[in-house]
């Protein structure tokens, strides 16, 4: 037997093999924000912010930080969209309220996080979560302070609760 008609068998099967599924491998299963939930979400942080008498913009992110919605709201600055939709990137990267983001900013300056594309350290913006799992996030911006358009996200949230389950 010559080497030739080992060679290219075992090429084959080796090909073979590394093409085969690693056991118990199987498609992930993941839930997402639908156009209904997510239009819901930035329609009620919008009135929310709306009635307190704060002009703002609002934007939603989904699962991998994708906009979703996003609302420039009457007599809102010319930043207040962008704004709003980096905080909602930011808690959506980092799966934790922007303004806890901005706090660890704080707290250690050096970080090189806060130089990442689109991450903005400023409060106003909350996940999405089904369970414990993150898929997607609310941004707001243009209330005075950051504690007010966190209060107008949650708000959205919280109408959206049970559908989030």
């Amino acid at each position: 037997m010559n080497s030739r008609s080992i060679f290219f068998p075992a090429i084959a099967l080796i090909a073979v093999i590394s093409n085969a599924a690693p056991a118990g491998a199987e498609l992930l299963t993941l839930k997402a924000l639908s156009t209904p939930i997510a239009l819901s979400i930035a329609q009620t942080a919008y009135e929310s912010c709306v009635h307190q008498g704060y002009n703002v913009s609002v934007s939603v992110v989904g699962l991998e930080g994708q906009p979703l919605v996003s609302l420039r709201g009457d007599g809102t600055s010319p930043h207040t969209i962008e704004n709003s939709l980096r905080k909602a990137y930011t808690s959506r990267t980092f799966r934790i309220p922007s303004g806890e983001f901005a706090q660890r900013v704080k707290d250690n300056p050096t970080s090189g996080q806060v130089h990442l594309a689109n991450i903005v350290a400023a409060q106003g913006a909350l996940p999405i979560k089904t369970g414990d799992t993150v898929i997607g996030a609310v941004g707001v911006s243009g209330a005075p302070g950051g504690e007010k358009d966190e209060a107008c996200a949650k708000a959205a949230i919280d109408k959206v609760a049970d559908q989030l389950k």
